[in-house]
C-alpha cells in the first residue's frame, strides 16, 4: 500500500486499499445516477432518495470491481502466485500480482477469471429483478448492476493488453509460439491500437457535441495506450538485458557502517558528503542488516545524533538478496515486485556487491551505446 491508499483490511490474506482517486469517480458516479438514471426509473420520489440509492449504487459497483479483482488473485494464489494487493481506484480496481504466470494456461486462467466473475454477478443480478420487482428503487439497482456488470466483463475482454482480454490473448499467442517476450509484445501492440481507437472515438463524440462521454471515451482510451506503450518499454528492457547477469552490472565499491554509528554521522560522512543512499551494515566481520536512505528519512532529525544504524536497519534475516550469477532481468524483476532501490549481492553468505537501479540505468546505457 501507499501513502495515497487507504487501507480497508485483508480478504484471502491481500492487503485491500482505497485510492483517493476512488472518491472522485464515487461522486461522479453518484450524482449522475441521481439525477439521470434513477428519476427516469421510479418517478415522484423526495431527491435525496436519489441520491442515497445512487451512493448505494456507487459502493455496490466498487464491491463488483472488488469481486472481479479477487477472482484473479484466487486462481493466481492457485497457482502459488503472491498476490501483493488490490487497490480500488478511479479506474476501477487493479490486483498487483507479484510475478508472471509460470506457464501459458496460468496465464489463460488468472485472466479469465475476472471476466467470468463479472459474467456471473450480471446473471445474478438479472435473476434478483422478478424477485424485487415489486420495489421499485431495488429494481432499478438490480437493473443497473446486470447491466454494469456485463459492460464490465465485455469491455475488459477486448483483445489489448493491458486489459484481461489482451491477456487472453497473451496467454493464447505465448502457448502458440512458447515466447513469452514475442507474446506480451503482441498484445501490448494490440492494446495500443484499441487505445487509439478510443481516442479517436471520443474525439469524435467531441466534435459532435457529446463531449462529456467522450472525454472519458478519450480519457480510457488514452490510459490504455499509455499502459500498452509502458508495458512494451519494459519488453525491450528485457531484451536488452537478457543473457547478462548481476555480476556484470553490480557495483563492488559499497560502503558499509557500523551497526553501532549514530544516523547523524553516517549522513554528515556518506550522505552529504559521499552521494551514498544505501549502506551494508556490519556487526565486527559479518554483515548485520542494509540500511537506506528511506529508512533514514522516517527517524525524526532531532534523533538522529542518538539513534544507531542497528535500530532503523534491515535486519539481514529480512534483507531482499540475490547472488551474483542472478539474471539481470529477474533482478530487476524482484525489485519492482519488492518496491526496492537497491539489492545486496551476497554468495555463501557474504556480501559481494550492491545492486541499484543507478548501477541498472547505467549499465543499460552503456548496452544501448555498444549497440549503435
Amino acid at each position: 500500500m501507499t501513502r495515497h491508499t487507504i487501507p480497508l483490511g485483508r480478504i484471502l490474506g491481500i492487503p485491500i486499499g482505497l485510492d483517493y482517486s476512488w472518491f472522485l469517480i464515487f461522486g461522479l458516479i453518484t450524482w449522475t445516477l441521481a439525477v439521470g438514471y434513477y428519476p427516469n426509473e421510479f418517478t415522484g420520489r423526495p431527491p435525496q432518495e436519489y441520491w442515497i440509492v445512487g451512493a448505494i449504487t456507487a459502493c455496490m459497483l466498487f464491491v463488483s470491481v472488488l469481486l472481479h479483482e479477487l477472482g484473479h488473485s484466487a486462481v493466481a494464489l492457485h497457482y502459488r502466485i503472491p498476490v501483493r494487493s488490490i487497490t480500488l481506484l478511479i479506474f476501477g480496481g487493479v490486483a498487483q500480482i507479484a510475478t508472471e504466470p509460470p506457464s501459458a494456461a496460468a496465464e489463460f486462467w488468472i485472466a479469465i477469471a475476472g471476466p467470468v466473475v463479472s459474467f456471473a454477478l450480471a446473471t445474478l443480478f438479472r435473476l434478483l429483478q422478478s424477485p424485487v420487482a415489486g420495489v421499485a428503487p431495488l429494481l432499478a439497482l438490480a437493473k443497473y448492476l446486470a447491466y454494469i456488470n456485463g459492460v464490465l466483463a465485455l469491455f475488459n475482454l477486448i483483445p489489448g493488453f493491458p486489459l484481461d482480454g489482451g491477456r487472453v490473448f497473451r496467454a493464447v499467442v505465448w502457448g502458440v509460439t512458447h515466447s513469452l517476450r514475442r507474446a506480451t509484445l503482441m498484445a501490448a501492440n494490440v492494446g495500443r491500437f484499441f487505445g487509439f481507437l478510443f481516442i479517436f472515438s471520443g474525439v469524435w463524440q467531441i466534435l459532435g457535441g457529446n463531449a462529456v462521454n467522450g472525454l472519458w471515451i478519450a480519457f480510457i482510451g488514452w490510459f490504455l495506450e499509455t499502459a500498452a506503450v509502458a508495458q512494451i518499454q519494459q519488453q525491450m528492457v528485457q531484451g536488452v538485458l537478457a543473457g547478462h547477469t548481476v555480476a556484470d552490472a553490480m557495483s563492488r565499491n559499497y560502503t558499509t557502517v557500523r551497526a553501532d554509528e549514530a544516523l547523524q554521522q553516517l549522513v554528515d560522512e556518506h550522505i552529504l558528503g559521499g552521494g551514498r543512499r544505501s549502506f551494508a551494515v556490519t556487526r565486527g566481520e559479518e554483515i548485520a542488516g542494509l540500511l537506506t536512505l528511506q529508512r533514514i528519512k522516517q527517524v525524526p532529525r532531532p534523533e538522529w545524533s542518538t539513534t544507531t544504524a542497528a535500530r532503523v536497519m534491515i535486519p539481514v534475516s529480512e534483507m531482499k538478496r540475490v547472488r551474483p550469477d542472478t539474471a539481470l532481468g529477474t533482478a530487476l524483476e524482484e525489485m519492482d515486485r519488492d518496491g526496492v532501490n537497491q539489492l545486496p549481492v551476497m554468495q555463501d553468505g557474504t556480501l559481494v556487491g550492491m545492486l541499484t537501479r543507478e548501477d541498472l540505468i547505467s549499465f543499460l546505457r552503456t548496452l544501448q551505446e555498444y549497440e549503435r
